[in-house]
């Protein structure tokens, strides 16, 4: 099974306020990509891949409801809250945060978990605080996993090291997936490698080699779970990732990153051509 999952971010943004979003106004951007894309991805036998859009909390329900009943698409959230909902417990007393159980109701099946930004973001919280366990993150996350899963969802989780972790990279990603893993039915939990020191303009993007060996090395640490490459499948690298046997799929961002970049829908089902192969 190949997974190929999409991760909007705050790609709704219009131009005009320093976003990307040329694509549709603000209030009709989720419905117009799912309405863009789902027959198009009717192409692809769904027992061989499988599709998922992780999209801004504002557009769930637009992009929801534009998902025909026979759509191959997984509508997604990024990440959930670390405590959830429960029948005779806390209601909903969680102001500003994504339970699980309101992701569920509002047509979620799948989530991203981990992303290298939440991580960042995390890390940042914790630094205010004068934390310095450089675990507490992955404690964090794992909650967030099992909140995820209980509720029955898939989990893309994120694992990745920075420029000043590459010497140490066994273990920085042994700790992200064994604290970030530990007591998780990982049966609903695909990897997702981002190669944080290659990622972003001027930087040489992580090699076949270097990929080959981390997703060798994710495999044998979680006995065999599915990896797919989370620092940007796009046009110039998918045959290349679809040629290493141990890479599960990819996570698309923006399709376009010269003159007017963003995401556009025609390119991302182009990407997905690309790497499939047909």
């Amino acid at each position: 099974m190949k997974h190929i999952y999409l991760n909007l971010k705050r790609f709704d943004v219009p131009a005009e306020y320093g976003g990307v979003n040329r694509l549709a106004p603000v209030a009709d951007w989720g419905k117009v990509i799912v309405e863009a894309v789902q027959e198009g991805l009717k192409a692809y036998d769904p027992k061989e891949a499988e599709f998922a859009i992780y999209f801004p909390e504002a557009h769930l329900l637009a992009a929801a409801a534009a998902k025909k009943e026979d759509s191959p698409i997984q509508i997604g959230c990024q990440s959930v809250y670390r405590m959830d909902t429960a029948v005779g417990g806390n209601f909903g007393a969680f102001t500003t945060n994504r339970t699980a159980s309101a992701m569920v109701a509002a047509g979620c099946s799948t989530t991203i978990i981990g992303h290298c930004e939440e991580r960042n973001d995390k890390a940042g919280i914790l630094a205010e605080a004068g934390v310095t366990d450089t675990h507490a993150v992955n404690r964090l996350l794992n909650q967030e996993i099992k909140c995820a899963v209980s509720r029955g969802m898939k989990v893309l989780y994120c694992i990745g090291e920075k420029s000043e972790e590459q010497e140490n990279w066994q273990q920085v990603l042994g700790e992200q997936l064994t604290l970030g893993l530990q007591d998780v039915d990982t049966s609903k939990v695909v990897i997702a490698y981002e190669p944080v020191w290659s990622i972003g303009p001027g930087k040489t993007p992580a090699d076949r080699e270097y990929i080959t060996k981390i997703a060798r090395f994710v495999k044998e640490k979680t006995g065999g779970l599915d990896i797919v490459y989370g620092g940007g499948l796009k046009k110039d690298n998918a045959a290349m990732l679809a040629s290493i046997p141990e890479i599960d799929g990819g996570l698309i961002a923006l399709t376009r990153f010269v003159g007017e970049i963003g995401f556009y829908p025609e390119e991302y089902l182009g990407i997905i051509s690309l790497y499939m192969g047909k």
